[in-house]
């Protein structure tokens, strides 16, 4: 594909397939995100469109490089064949100018003319061979694209000059000839071609770079035996060795060994995490410095570094809204500059009566410098590169839909636990009812809480486990979001929560209330435990604030947002956590369908909400939201529901992502605005003579390369703390 009439096509015959839903098609990577209904259509029939609108369809896998990438680049070796036969065309063509030059080569102007066409058929048709097969595939479909301007341009410079060069002097046409102009035309733009690739190219490399991350063998060992095998053949419980300098091969658990992992291009942490036995690793990470033994957990297309490069290709693929307009201006531009081409023949040729060469140079020129190349390239190109300098730093983008809406938004929704705090609280303190001992308490918490997995439940499960009490489980369970658990184990019915689940179970929390509002107004989060009807206790457990929150969050403020900080706590202990991490508005005593409502609230007054959370507890929010960001340690499902996903729990990774959005959106920006002006201004300027067709097939090559290198300037985008 050459320009974005070249998308346009494509996308309508793959849309005009029965049971497509969706077609996107990215002109940067070449490459479509279709939607369809296996039971409708299947690929044959989509092969069989793309090759019926005059391309051809590779399918592959995600995880590995593009096949076909290659052939499809622009060949040096055209590049060069070109530039050798033009370099004399060009020569002979100044020289015959010359006066005198007669009397040093012996050669008539009509002899001069035939060596040039001779030097200049080649250029045309031989290296420039792919812009006649794309115009004439382009007419097949009654359609245009950027190879039938450069076709006729090129081809009427060619055509005209030998029409003179066989017949000088004929039905008006003078002597003069362009062969220069067309030989160094298609030379220039095979040049620009050739450029673009390479820009692309570079702007592709994050991609490339987490592939390369998949080692190709592992070491299995089975039965105490260790054997090299492909590790494409690993099985979920496979035991993997993996030694020092080794990438880890799946993502897995590790059984024996401690070692330090680079996890940096997964998370955009620069620092080795230290690793031990139960510790999780995620695969394409560097081993440090021990010998590990790791049982794999998830092996293949399932393993977090195959989840990021399929979102990050998926994102590649998607379309801003912005592209739209390029999109509508794409699908009739071509048609409308061969128009103007028309009239400016005929204005300079009847109007201005210069004769057919004096009227050609401005038409091939109007053709030649119109470029709707870089209107094509403008969006694509600086989401392709912009989502690799996500992965880098631990940004993935999944929603290019979201970028244009980050710019907009107003209030920042900040879920407490695992956003602002670090999500493992840790237990504090307890108090138990006469007659019931701390451990007692604890054994009946941690019974009720054993098949829960939320934060708070979880501290209690290890304080018990460490203090070795409780080992019972639940015969029934049952969670109440936003409010606690309740559950039957060894015959009781035991209640876990706030106080206002304690009522709804008919349980009177009133012994311990006091001694909560203690805890909670310390910061700390506090659940009673009913046990039979009646309240046996109180635990308190606190979540640290993450070292990083305050400053992110003030950081944030200047960018313009304004933070909310919503939770399921009390009054007491979400305001002490507020207040340390720098919040000033606070949403307390929240479930999941208040926060909902709480989103909704915001935007009922028109303002865009950003809703940060763990992904699972708060997806219905995160949905309502206008933009969700899923923060996690990449090991989350919730990589495939929010619109960009943070790979390292910190919020400076949020305002890593806000930075790289906005800035993402200013690039698109950029590049639309010089893609526009470049034709505005340009075709004008070559329809009224001041733009000969050399110096516009030299603006039309640059103009390309320029909108993919302005791109490539997000790569200086390192993320941190400015």
């Amino acid at each position: 594909m050459t320009c974005a009439a070249c998308v346009t096509r494509v996308e309508k015959a793959l849309a005009s397939v029965h049971g497509v839903s969706t077609a996107a098609v990215n002109l940067a990577t070449e490459e479509a995100a279709i939607t369809f209904d296996r039971s409708q259509t299947d690929l044959e029939a989509l092969r069989a469109a793309v090759e019926g609108a005059g391309y051809t369809l590779n399918v592959g896998s995600v995880s590995a490089p593009d096949p076909g990438r290659d052939a499809r680049r622009p060949r040096m070796s055209d590049l060069i064949f070109s530039v050798v036969l033009t370099i004399p065309v060009v020569l002979l063509g100044m020289a015959g100018m010359l006066e005198g030059f007669d009397r040093v080569v012996p050669l008539s102007v009509h002899q001069l003319n035939l060596i040039l066409l001779l030097l200049t058929a080649p250029v045309v048709f031989v290296a420039g061979r792919n812009f006649f097969r794309g115009a004439w595939r382009a007419l097949r479909h009654r359609t245009a694209d950027m190879n039938t301007l450069v076709a006729v341009g090129t081809g009427s410079a060619f055509l005209y000059s030998a029409a003179v060069s066989a017949m000088p002097g004929p039905g008006g046409l003078d002597h003069h000839v362009y062969f220069d102009t067309a030989a160094t035309i298609v030379t220039l733009i095979l040049f620009g071609r050739w450029l673009e690739a390479r820009a692309r190219g570079n702007a592709s490399s994050t991609i490339r770079a987490l592939i390369a991350l998949n080692p190709a063998q592992a070491v299995r060992k089975r039965n105490g035996i260790e054997e090299r095998v492909d590790a494409s053949l690993l099985l979920l419980g496979d035991l993997v060795v993996v030694r020092p300098g080794e990438r880890i091969p799946v993502d897995g658990r590790i059984v024996l060994g401690m070692s330090a992992v680079d996890e940096s291009l997964m998370t955009g942490e620069s620092l080795p995490v230290d690793k031990k036995p139960g510790d999780r690793v995620v695969g394409g990470s560097v081993n440090g410095s021990g010998v590990l033994e790791v049982e794999a957990t998830a092996v293949g297309s399932a393993t977090v570094l195959s989840h990021m490069i399929r979102l990050v290709r998926e994102a590649q693929t998607g379309k801003a809204p912005i592209q739209a307009l390029a999109d509508r201006i794409a699908s009739v531009f071509v048609p409308v500059v061969i128009g103007i081409a028309v009239i400016t023949f005929l204005a300079w040729y009847v109007g201005a009566g210069v004769g057919l060469g004096g009227a050609l140079v401005p038409f091939i020129a109007v053709l030649i410098i119109a470029c709707p190349c870089a209107l094509g390239l403008a969006t694509p190109t600086a989401i392709m590169v912009g989502t690799g300098v996500g992965a880098k730093i631990g940004v993935l983008i999944r929603n290019v839909v979201s970028l244009e809406l980050v710019g907009r938004v107003r209030w920042l929704f900040l879920d407490k636990t695992g956003t602002i705090t670090e999500g493992t609280p840790r237990f504090i303190g307890m108090a138990g009812a006469e007659g019931w001992t701390n451990g007692d308490v604890l054994a009946a918490a941690a019974a009720a809480e054993r098949g829960s997995e939320h934060p708070v439940g979880r501290a209690i499960v290890r304080e018990a486990e460490r203090r070795n009490v409780g080992r019972a489980s639940a015969d029934s369970f049952s969670s109440k979001p936003g409010l606690g658990v309740v559950a039957n184990a060894g015959g009781r019915r035991i209640v876990v929560g706030n106080a206002v689940l304690l009522r709804e179970e008919g349980v009177d929390p009133s012994p311990f209330v006091a001694q909560a509002e203690t805890w909670s107004s310390q910061g700390a989060t506090v659940v009673l435990i009913g046990v039979d009807g009646s309240c046996v206790g109180v635990i308190a457990v606190a979540d640290a604030i993450r070292p990083s929150s305050r400053a992110a969050i003030e950081q944030l403020k200047s960018l313009g947002l304004q933070p909310v900080m919503l939770t399921g706590d009390a009054g007491g202990a979400a305001r002490a956590v507020a207040s340390a991490a720098g919040v000033e508005e606070v949403l307390f005593r929240l479930s999941p369908e208040d926060k909902i409502a709480s989103v909704k609230e915001y935007q009922r007054s028109g303002d865009r909400v950003l809703m940060v959370g763990d992904g699972v507890n708060d997806a219905p929010a995160l949905a309502q939201a206008d933009v969700s960001v899923a923060m996690g340690s990449g090991t989350d499902v919730a990589m495939e529901a929010a619109d960009i996903t943070l790979m390292r729990p910190d919020l400076m990774a949020l305002v890593d992502a806000i930075r790289l959005s906005r800035q993402m959106v200013r690039t698109i920006r950029q590049n639309f605005f010089w893609a526009f002006a470049y034709n505005v201004v340009g075709i004008p300027l070559a329809a009224f003579g001041f733009l000969n067709p050399v110096l516009a097939a030299a603006a039309m090559a640059l103009s390309s390369v320029s909108v993919v290198s302005n791109s490539l300037r997000l790569r200086r985008f390192t993320g941190g703390a400015e």
